[in-house]
């Protein structure tokens, strides 16, 4: 079975953000990780160079593949801050309406900067979807 690319590792999760050279997606990173670790009781780890996952689910297709992976995560991408919201979005659509300015990917959701975005309504968007990865088997 192929390993996936992106594993835990003990590289430092500070040491990673300080090198953010974009000053406001370092602050902002700073504030998601303070609500991430609020909403999973997790301490944040370095998945790969370049995420920040806390805590941990496992997965299994149907094929057979399974592996362990983050709840949640966040990464400050050069374009915009990345949080990961593992189970995607399609049961949010009234989290979403409330949410304010952003973009999505399949489970990727995407903020210019936190001032447009709502942080209570991120606190539940995120507090769900764990909350469903937790409850699943």
């Amino acid at each position: 079975m192929t390993k996936l690319k992106t594993q835990k590792n003990n590289a430092s999760v500070e040491d990673f953000l300080n090198g953010v050279e974009n000053e406001k997606r370092k602050t902002d990173s700073f504030e998601v990780l303070k609500l991430m670790k609020k909403v999973t009781d997790a301490e944040p780890c370095m998945w790969g160079p370049s995420i920040i996952g806390f805590g941990h689910y496992h997965y299994k297709y149907a094929t057979g593949r399974e592996n362990d992976w983050f709840l949640t995560g966040l990464s400050p991408r050069k374009q915009s801050l990345t949080l990961y919201i593992m189970n995607g979005f399609t049961h949010y659509n009234d989290i979403l309406s409330r949410l304010g300015k952003y973009k999505t990917g399949k489970s990727c959701l995407y903020i210019n900067r936190l001032e447009d975005i709502d942080m209570q309504v991120l606190e539940e968007l995120i507090t769900a979807s764990v909350n469903f990865l937790k409850s699943k088997p």
